[in-house]
């Protein structure tokens, strides 16, 4: 190789050749064989579910605990929707290879889908991001797996469907590594759009049910929620209406405080959009219950208007620590070091300028990580001193619902999942050292179906155990709302 005629700056670092990352990556298989992804630990020391909910819930709205509770007990699957924390501490004692990446921390099936780009054109990709931070790859794919396997459940499906949708979910996922590793990194970095997907993913008897989402999602706008949310007033401004319990009017002092929070969120904003955002001025605050895995916790919706009257409406959400972190510690990845490094790198600041960690930091860095395209308003704040996300509300999001699905589509919506996941860790994590370590044959696959199917069967004995809690008393819950 020819001498570098330019000096190496700092903010530029050579990745390994391609023979050397595809050797290293190999040579994990030694320390850490493929067939040990199979393993589900027995569980001895785990906190069990109704100790991990109750952990869980510190720290939220006690009031909306019960309706938090009663969302998780709907069945399997909503459990495990609402057990990150809990998966994450089963997990630790799982084997890992030690490679880290920037991973969903929740990448069960219902966390991905459709959202719109700046043009307004839909893009699908991993659509949530509150346990996000730097840990091991094979957690998420774990995850993928075993709730895939508990949404076929949920759905009718055979037990050999739903085997075969963890399967070609962890199959999808090596195979999209390997194809990101043989590409240019720029070519990997964006590979896979929309338009690809259904074919790459091999999904095309999924093109109706995307076409079905697609349209719903192109109407699901600010406008269409204002429309719905909101009352006109005698000067031409809007306010909202309670929609209880998901939707409620704050009192005055609680909306100011979320406004006035608005100045911290817009340093943190890309510069080129605060042209944008100062064309509409806030006009009402609400607070809105939000999914299942985070009700309890704060989040606001507040009104926006331009000088015609038309609404963007953007979420204030309150972002609590990952529930992962402590177990991402335990697996060996320094989380604290790295939240200094990314902030060391970027230059990156909380919403009140300081330097430092900051959850609704962590999210919004996590997600663009992660995604593609990612929201063009995303950013974070702090409201009477706990950390927030802000984004847009509402921006043409659709998905689908894996535990609605007909038998024969699981499998391609699997297949699709698990490429999208690929495309993500490989954002953060080199492509070729796990192409490298998952190989060409099928016996990581295999593995982790395995786990996946004993995960599951942990998960509906979990939920048992909740149902059985909330039938004596023991557990209080809102059920069917």
């Amino acid at each position: 190789m020819s001498e570098l005629r330019v000096p190496r700056t700092t903010g530029f670092a050579r990745w390994p050749h391609e023979a050397t990352a595809r050797t290293a990556g190999k040579a994990l298989r030694g320390r850490v064989p493929r067939s040990a992804h199979d393993q589900l630990p027995a569980g001895g020391d785990r906190p069990g579910p109704l100790g991990a909910l109750e952990a869980s819930n510190s720290g939220r709205i006690e009031a909306l605990i019960p309706l938090r509770v009663g969302r998780m007990a709907a069945s399997p699957f909503s459990f495990l929707r609402g057990s990150a924390g809990l998966m994450a501490a089963d997990l630790v004692d799982t084997p890992v290879t030690g490679v880290g990446a920037q991973i969903c921390g929740d990448a069960h099936a219902a966390n991905f889908g459709l959202y719109g780009d700046a043009r307004g054109r839909l893009v699908m990709d991993i659509n949530d991001f509150d346990e996000t931070l730097l840990g091991p790859w094979e957690w998420d794919v774990k995850r993928l797996a075993a709730s895939l396997v508990l949404a076929g459940r949920e759905a009718g499906a055979s037990e050999d469907i739903c085997r075969s949708a963890a399967y070609d979910a962890v199959g999808a996922y090596r195979r999209t590594m390997r194809l990101l590793a043989k590409l240019p990194v720029l070519d990997a970095w964006n590979a896979i759009a929309h338009e690809e997907l259904v074919a790459h993913a091999d999904a095309r008897d999924l093109l109706g049910t995307l076409e079905q989402v697609s349209a719903k999602a192109r109407k699901n706008t600010s406008a269409k929620f204002v429309a719905r949310s909101t009352e006109l007033l005698e000067d031409g401004g809007r306010r909202f209406v309670d929609a209880l319990p998901v939707l409620r009017r704050v009192p005055d002092a609680e909306a100011a405080a979320v406004a006035g929070a608005l100045d911290g969120y817009l340093r943190t904003v890309s510069e080129d959009r605060l042209p944008l955002l100062a064309r509409y001025a806030v006009h009402d605050v609400a607070f809105r219950v939000v999914g299942t895995g985070s009700v309890g916790t704060r989040s606001y919706v507040v009104l926006l208007l331009d000088h015609l009257g038309e609404p963007l409406v953007l979420q204030v959400k309150e972002a609590r620590a990952s529930a992962l972190r402590p177990y991402v510690a335990k697996a060996g990845f320094d989380t604290a070091e790295a939240d200094a490094a990314s902030s060391s790198a970027r230059g990156s600041h909380d919403a009140h300028g300081s330097h430092g960690a900051h959850e609704g930091r962590r999210v919004v860095l996590g997600q663009k990580r992660m995604q593609v395209v990612s929201d063009i308003l995303l950013g974070w704040t702090s409201v009477d001193g706990l950390p927030y996300q802000v984004r847009q509300f509402r921006n043409r999001k659709g998905s689908v619902d894996p535990a609605s699905l007909e038998a024969g589509l699981i499998d391609d919506y699997a297949r699709m999942t698990g490429a999208l996941l690929a495309r993500a860790h490989s954002h953060s994590a080199d492509p070729r050292l796990i192409a490298g370590y998952c190989g060409k044959n099928e016996e990581l696959d295999t593995a982790i179906t395995s786990f996946a199917v004993a995960y599951a069967d942990r998960t509906e004995a979990d939920h048992a155990e909740l149902l059985g809690a909330i039938r004596t008393g023991k557990v209080a819950a809102e059920l069917g709302i």
